[in-house]
């Protein structure tokens, strides 16, 4: 279970743009995190994947304060990115399986995994081909392939249905809802209202604020 409490966070010397915000995502839930370009979002689920640290408040993981990054992997916090962060020079299996094998899975298991988490994502015709030759779309969807397949306790996916058509906005929806009835909180950042009424509860952001919570 990741928490925050009064949390405010900022960029250099800039004014806060999250300011004293209080969530706690829990197991087994779908948490959608709402609000307009700027509200907040991204830092927000920076802060919990331990890229940030707090001005104020405090992020825990299971009752711990949340020391970075590093901590953040130990405890199986998995970031999915915004802009995907997948290496542009190696294939889409590349990437899965680099991400499995750095995370202390086998060369043959982390093989069978990538094949499986791609097929999943309908890439499977695209599972050799090199990032930078596929579209928007396929990329956002190997990197939520990368993110699954790491299995984490806690799953925050930063706006990765941006891109997507109907068909594989739902698909990935489901997958999301798949981990999280697996026992995984998952924080999904969206601007997609039909998306966010799908989930258990939401979080909407207003200039760094928390306005509304659901659930």
């Amino acid at each position: 279970m990741v928490s925050m409490h009064g949390v405010s966070v900022g960029y250099g010397d800039a004014p806060a743009v999250l300011r004293d915000v209080s969530v706690t995502v829990r197991p087994g839930r779908v948490l959608a995190l709402t609000g307009s370009s700027g509200a907040g979002k991204t830092t927000l689920l920076h802060a919990m994947a331990g890229l940030l640290r707090p001005r104020d408040g405090t992020v825990t993981i299971d009752g711990q304060a949340l020391r970075g990054r590093d901590h953040a992997v130990e405890h199986r916090i998995v970031l999915i990115p915004q802009d995907n962060g997948l290496a542009p020079i190696l294939t889409a299996t590349e990437n899965v399986q680099v991400a499995l094998v750095a995370g202390g899975v086998t060369a043959t298991e982390a093989r069978q995994q990538t094949a499986a988490m791609l097929d999943r994502l309908g890439l499977s015709g695209q599972a050799d081909q090199l990032v930078e030759e596929l579209s928007g779309g396929q990329q956002q969807r190997t990197a939520i392939a990368r993110g699954l397949a790491l299995r984490g306790g806690v799953l925050l996916a930063d706006e990765v249905t941006s891109e997507l058509d109907a068909g594989n906005r739902q698909r990935v929806l489901d997958l999301l809802h798949d981990e999280a009835s697996r026992g995984v909180a998952v924080v999904f950042a969206t601007h997609d209202p039909e998306v966010a009424a799908a989930c258990e509860a939401e979080l909407h952001l207003v200039e760094g604020r928390a306005e509304t919570v659901r659930g």
